[in-house]
């Protein structure tokens, strides 16, 4: 029986590279007709079949898990514009269940885009985990990277241990080192600013307990104090080429509009919450680089000093604030950012004159290149 599968996937990997060399020399003769190369230039990849992995996201899921519904559409839809078979479809953490989806799509390449299983991130290392154990070759970055960077605390631990710049952080039961100034409490192991409001920074170790009590409470989970930067806030999203990280053009939050008695976060309303004034009053601005170099090249360098140990791959976003005297702190590291077309990565591909689909075609690139 074992014999029989191997035959069968066998061929059905032989008729879809005919299929695929059938495609190709269409899309080359359609490309030259054109004389357009939708990946801005670079050598073209051979056709595969791409199978797009997202978590399994129920109907009435909030908005920030209907994103990643979004990016699947759009990563699809892309990779098929590059001449790609692409399909989707849901992981399940479940090693058989997984086989059995591999065994029936037999894809040349994962495009994985699994954030969260069983509704958590902590769990998102799952996807890359099996499917390395299953040899099959996926995009970004892998389960030690994910599950490192998955747990905000071991991130910082392991920044600290780098000698990277991080801002000092606490955790329960016994909150040390509390002192005076304002603290953010924050999930340790959920992203998409999941609790995060004006009420999430405080001060004095009382008020930090019970906030990370009452989040705890509402949301589940491990949640930790960090000290809160008062200052600018950056994003540095990084993408891989020919095995380096190429940072591309850094943007600045800009909270235009913003109380000056308000702390100056990216909460969950300005993430998610379309029609709330936080979500309309954070823009991000670019146009800081030609006057702040220096910064602009600091946080280029720390932001590759990441990606070397964390050991990232495909592309990544680094998260940064930076104080009144020009320090910068390291706040999260994201292996697996956002892709959906109007989301931070995307914008700042937009920026370097990067396409879209380019973005696609090297991040693919460097999953089948690795």
């Amino acid at each position: 029986m074992a014999s029989r599968t191997r035959d069968i996937r066998a061929l059905k990997r032989h008729a879809r590279a005919l299929i695929a060399g059938a495609k190709q020399a269409l899309a080359r003769t359609c490309a030259d007709a054109a004389g357009n190369d939708i990946t801005g230039g670079t050598a073209k990849l051979p056709l595969m079949r791409v199978l797009v992995l997202h978590s399994d996201v129920p109907p009435d899921a909030p908005p920030d898990d209907q994103d990643t519904l979004r990016q699947a559409l759009a990563v699809e839809s892309t990779l098929q514009q590059l001449g790609h078979e692409a399909a989707r479809a849901v992981f399940v953490p479940e090693p058989c269940a997984l086989e059995a989806l591999i065994a029936r799509e037999c894809p040349d390449l994962v495009f994985n885009l699994v954030e969260t299983v069983w509704g958590r991130g902590l769990y998102a290392p799952l996807a890359p985990q099996i499917l390395s154990h299953l040899g099959v070759p996926f995009t970004g970055a892998g389960a030690a990277a994910i599950g490192a960077c998955a747990d905000k605390v071991l991130t910082k631990r392991l920044l600290t241990g780098a000698e990277l710049p991080t801002p000092d952080w606490s955790e329960p039961p016994q909150w040390r080192d509390i002192g005076e100034g304002r603290w953010i409490v924050k999930s340790a192991t959920e992203d998409a600013s999941l609790g995060l409001d004006d009420g999430a920074v405080v001060s004095g170790r009382q008020a930090v307990a019970a906030r990370a009590q009452a989040s705890a409470a509402r949301y589940g989970g491990r949640w930790f104090a960090e000290r809160y930067i008062e200052g600018r806030e950056f994003n540095v999203a990084m993408i891989e080429k020919n095995g380096e990280p190429h940072p591309l053009p850094i943007g600045e939050m800009m909270f235009e509009q913003w109380d000056e008695n308000r702390p100056r976060i990216v909460g969950y309303a300005a993430k998610w919450d379309v029609g709330t004034s936080d979500y309309r009053d954070t823009t991000r601005a670019f146009d800081w680089r030609d006057r702040e170099p220096g910064l602009n090249r600091l946080l280029e360098t720390l932001s590759k000093e990441c990606w070397a140990l964390f050991g990232l791959t495909g592309y990544a976003r680094v998260d940064f604030r930076v104080d009144a005297e020009g320090r910068p702190f390291i706040l999260e590291i994201n292996p697996n950012p956002c892709l959906e077309p109007n989301a931070g990565v995307a914008g700042a591909c937009e920026q370097a004159g990067l396409p879209y689909a380019a973005l696609i075609d090297d991040i693919v690139r460097a999953a089948i290149q690795g």
